[in-house]
């Protein structure tokens, strides 16, 4: 025996024990409810088209090209589909991928940076931020642009602080071309050469890559990254000279990119917006920073290149996206492993401070405290809960199935928080949040989907028209569409509501006694019977009703051109 090793042996048995239970709630709930607003659907719907049509260049919304983000994050969704076969169970998988490549890199490059007991923190760091476990769960493109974000990081790093590695520094300018075409800014890795510039002009006699001529690899390297859907699209806009592709080109690359960034015209936000992100959704990594962000100051002034190019890369992409006037809270993502990583050699440290297991404490006795509270209001049917409930069409019976997970949650935690105490805080926020995303992911969303989704008043309307008949949409949701089988017929998505009529209009004098439209009630056309007008429910705070072609004048349509007072707006697509 060696008694020497019994103690690493321990602990690295106890991690990956600990690591398992963290993919375990990751995974938890996959496949168990349906594309929800505001983006899952539309990307689901594209990746659908690209499968049941075979044309896989474009993504499509319905009958109209959806131009507001690359195809990329939808080719992964669709080749998922097709080796899976289950659209519910494959759009979540691409962010889970990316969710668990994201924890190895980050686990990676501190052991490399640092040692083993470093990357463990770094990788538990990352994983108890709220906002990483959320993206997880979710079918954005922002887990996906994340992982080769971090991925391109990694490379970066490797060479430029234990290269050289021409390899490491191709990969790192492949994955970041890679990423601009997922979404526009995966390019921002590559912003790390500023202070590693900075770096070695103040050290030019520190070990690292100097002066080569495989430098010229990330120009190549960035450039393939970006003809993964570039490439295609030159050929077809060479081959095809249709100018509706022109035009889709064009709105993508120019509209969508910069135009988006340096003229937004949604999501406007205080230059401040950043701050009050970090706060509240990186919890409880957020409490931290009153202990981190001086020890990173004296670290930075040691001149340790490792936080130089760790904190100096954050701070370039903080400033990056706080100069733009539009801003969401999942655009400074990409700044969290770097974070983690740089947080990670300080947290042994910070967790023998009373003051900090006192603050980590707290954050789990809320957490648990206020689900408690909310699981008990929802059991009970108190007015808070029910008002809720009423503004979004939940039915009531559905809060104490919702309300009892939350109340297992909160027990669960306060029970964690009574046996591990001060003394084992760090683990008890670990398994806090491995219960937070186990209970999201098998209990509220599955239970909360049937009204998220939309399936339920899709069911609704399936079972008023009956098999044989043939649904159209006007101001439709991309969920709504979704939720058909087969997919009804569309009039589009950005068109004004008056085109749409029109067009319904004469799709349905076709075969009136058997079609239908599924219509937005604001957009409502007046000549329509409202006498046969049907209510058939709401879904996401819209309310929706059922017209039978029968009851539509079509020459009212033709004579006032489709227009509806209250709908002559086209839809306004606000994913990011």
């Amino acid at each position: 025996m060696r008694p020497s090793n019994s103690r690493p042996n321990s602990t690295s048995l106890w991690f990956a024990i600990v690591i398992a239970l963290v993919i375990a709630s990751l995974l938890a709930g996959l496949g168990m409810r349906s594309p929800q607003p505001p983006d899952e659907p539309r990307f689901v719907l594209a990746a659908r088209h690209m499968v049941e049509t075979g044309q896989w260049l474009l993504p499509h919304r319905g009958s109209e090209l959806y131009a507001e983000k690359p195809p990329t994050f939808m080719w992964i969704q669709a080749g998922t589909y097709k080796l899976l076969g289950s659209w519910n169970l494959s759009f979540l998988v691409p962010s889970l991928l990316a969710a668990l490549l994201t924890l190895w890199l980050t686990w990676d490059m501190s052991r490399r940076l640092w040692n083993r007991q470093v990357a463990r923190y770094a990788v538990l760091g990352l994983f108890v931020c709220i906002q990483f476990g959320l993206m997880a769960k979710r079918a954005q493109i922002d887990m996906v642009l994340l992982g080769m974000t971090t991925l391109a990081l990694w490379g970066l790093m490797r060479h430029l602080l234990l290269g050289p590695n021409w390899a490491a520094l191709a990969l790192a300018a492949f994955a970041a071309g890679v990423g601009t075409v997922t979404k526009g800014v995966g390019f921002l890795p590559l912003l790390i050469l500023l202070p590693w510039l900075a770096w070695r002009w103040r050290h030019p006699q520190a070990p690292g890559p100097g002066r080569s001529w495989a430098w010229w690899l990330l120009l190549p390297a960035f450039i393939a990254g970006t003809a993964v859907w570039l490439g295609p699209l030159a050929i077809a806009l060479l081959k095809n000279p249709d100018p509706g592709l022109q035009a889709y080109a064009h709105e993508l690359l120019f509209k969508q990119t910069g135009t988006r960034y340096a003229n937004a015209w949604h999501h406007t936000q205080p230059a401040w917006y950043y701050l009050q992100v970090m706060v509240t959704l990186w919890l409880p990594g957020s409490l931290l920073l009153p202990w981190l962000l001086p020890a990173w100051w004296r670290r930075c002034r040691r001149a340790d290149p490792r936080y130089l190019l760790l904190l100096g890369w954050a701070l370039l992409v903080l400033l990056f996206f706080s100069a733009s006037p539009g801003k969401r809270e999942v655009y400074i993502l990409p700044m969290l492993p770097a974070l983690a990583v740089a947080a990670a050699p300080l947290l042994p440290g910070l967790l023998r401070r009373t003051g900090v297991r006192w603050v980590l404490l707290v954050y789990v006795l809320v957490l648990a405290v206020a689900t408690l509270a909310v699981g008990y209001g929802a059991v009970h049917g108190d007015g808070w809960a029910q008002r809720n409930a009423a503004k979004r069409a939940i039915d009531l019976w559905v809060l104490p199935r919702v309300g009892w997970w939350l109340i297992g949650f909160g027990a669960a935690t306060l029970v964690l928080a009574i046996v591990l105490r001060l003394r084992r805080v760090g683990l008890a926020v670990v398994l806090t949040t491995v219960l937070l995303w186990s209970m999201y992911g098998l209990g509220a969303m599955p239970a909360l989907d049937p009204y998220s989704s939309a399936s339920l008043v899709m069911d609704k309307v399936r079972e008023r028209i009956g098999p044989d008949a043939e649904l159209g949409m006007v101001a439709w949701r991309e969920q709504n569409l979704l939720q058909t089988a087969p997919q009804a017929t569309d009039f589009g998505f950005k068109r004004p509501v008056g085109e749409q009529w029109e067009d319904a209009a004469r799709w349905v004098t076709q075969a009136p006694a058997r079609r239908w439209l599924f219509v937005l009630d604001a957009a409502m056309s007046p000549c329509a019977d409202k006498a046969q007008v049907i209510d058939i429910g709401s879904a996401n705070r819209n309310n929706w009703q059922l017209l039978p072609g029968t009851a539509l004048d079509a020459e009212c349509i033709a004579r006032t051109h489709g227009v509806v007072p209250s709908g002559n707006t086209a839809v306004e697509d606000n994913t990011d």
